[in-house]
């Protein structure tokens, strides 16, 4: 798709995202950016995309009835998943009838939506290296998998759920059944299955973002970003930094963990194109080794951070890519994001502390425009460069600090 369209107009390039949180908000920009006729759909109203977009939906995207339905109303030319609650049987549905292109496709989309799809993927099939796993439907299952070789200590999410949601360690006997209890609230839907990981004693975690895009002839290439390193607490990302310093051998086995997984995931569907965009590839590092952690087929939250440090963010990246157009990886500076809390269950809450948080140089703050605050819902990220990740590291830090939500 090199030849772009003008937005509301009967030759516009129409795209919509499925998902408009604080993710699908930077993608809709980058694509307004190109021009793009944009649709942003949730499942609630007035979400961060929806506020920017060309054109605001709300539906519960996981109902396939309401999705093929809002998907042939609108016939857009691309439909891009920004979350994994989608009905992805039903774009399977309708990508194989010709009604849509899915990024990167519907298959990955599927496969992703859960952990179970991925896992069995990149383990069984691809045979990159994972953490021993099992899964589990009940917490008697989950308790005869530890027994039965997992071992303690090792961790538990729902197979379906985001940004740490459900996801504990279990240290021994005593934390089975409040790792199962929490799980199951903290899925994505009803499915009362998790997985059981054995525990890995990585020396860190990255996040790799890998890029599918066009070449000049035609030809899908592939395309890496700096790593990036991140601090997470129950499972929810905190801090990021980049670049992550690697052993050469090291990054190099994560380039090609990455590659093979993300290759398999954009494979062309019959008769369809290849699947591009970006995908945020996680990986667990130890020395030289590297084991596959997680992939979503989209920007990361973790790579908020590229805002700061690359000259073609995470957001920017995935847009021209999905379009068909050239990309640049290429690191600007080094940089750090720092996550900023909501800190209070309300609504329409307001900030204090943004002027004294932009007066700390090489700062920039986003706001994601959140109609709803909780007190650990992500409301907010401090973004610095500097000349080196420890510095901006403290920056971030010192800026997220000073901004404070507040009731009213």
């Amino acid at each position: 798709m090199t030849t772009l369209g003008t937005p509301l107009s009967p030759n516009a390039t129409r795209v919509m995202l499925l998902g408009a949180g604080e993710l699908g908000k930077e993608v809709l920009i980058a694509l307004q950016r190109l021009g793009v006729e944009t649709i942003a759909v949730d499942r609630y109203e007035n979400a961060p995309g929806q506020q920017v977009a060309h054109h605001a939906r709300t539906i519960a995207m996981s109902d396939p009835a309401q999705l093929k339905a809002l998907i042939e109303a609108e016939r857009p030319h691309l439909v891009v998943p920004e979350i994994e609650a989608i009905a992805t049987p039903m774009l399977q549905e309708l990508e194989a009838a010709g009604t849509v292109r899915v990024i990167p496709t519907a298959r990955a989309a599927r496969l992703t939506m859960d952990r179970e799809g991925i896992r069995r993927l990149a383990a069984e099939q691809l045979r990159v290296p994972t953490s021993p796993y099992q899964f589990c439907d009940s917490r008697e299952e989950l308790q005869a998998a530890i027994d039965g070789g997992i071992g303690y200590p090792c961790i538990v999410k729902p197979v379906m759920s985001s940004s740490g949601k459900g996801q504990s360690k279990i240290d021994g006997p005593d934390d089975v059944q409040k790792a199962w209890d929490y799980a199951m609230a903290g899925g994505r839907v009803s499915h009362g299955r998790v997985i059981v990981e054995g525990f890995i004693d990585f020396d860190y975690e990255i996040t790799l973002l890998t890029v599918r895009s066009l070449a000049s002839d035609g030809e899908v290439r592939t395309a890496f970003c700096e790593p990036i390193g991140h601090v997470q607490v129950a499972g929810d990302y905190v801090e990021s930094w980049q670049p992550h310093p690697m052993p050469p051998a090291a990054l190099q086995k994560a380039k090609d963990i990455a590659l093979a997984v993300t290759g398999n995931l954009g494979a062309a569907p019959e008769g369809g194109a290849p699947g591009l965009g970006l995908f945020g590839v996680e990986l667990f590092v130890k020395g030289d080794r590297v084991w596959f952690s997680e992939v979503s087929p989209r920007p990361h939250d973790t790579g908020l951070v590229t805002l700061a440090t690359q000259w073609q963010n995470e957001f920017e990246l995935h847009a021209r890519a999905i379009l068909g157009l050239p990309v640049d990886t290429t690191l600007k500076s080094p940089g750090a994001s720092a996550v900023i809390y909501g800190g209070v269950d309300a609504k329409g809450i307001v900030f204090d502390g943004v002027a004294e948080a932009l007066g700390v140089p090489g700062v920039d703050i986003r706001l994601f425009g959140k109609p709803e605050s909780f007190v650990k819902r992500r409301m907010g990220v401090a973004l610095a460069h500097a000349e080196n990740v420890e510095a901006a590291r403290t920056k971030a830090q010192q800026a997220a600090s000073k901004v404070t939500p507040r009731a009213v």
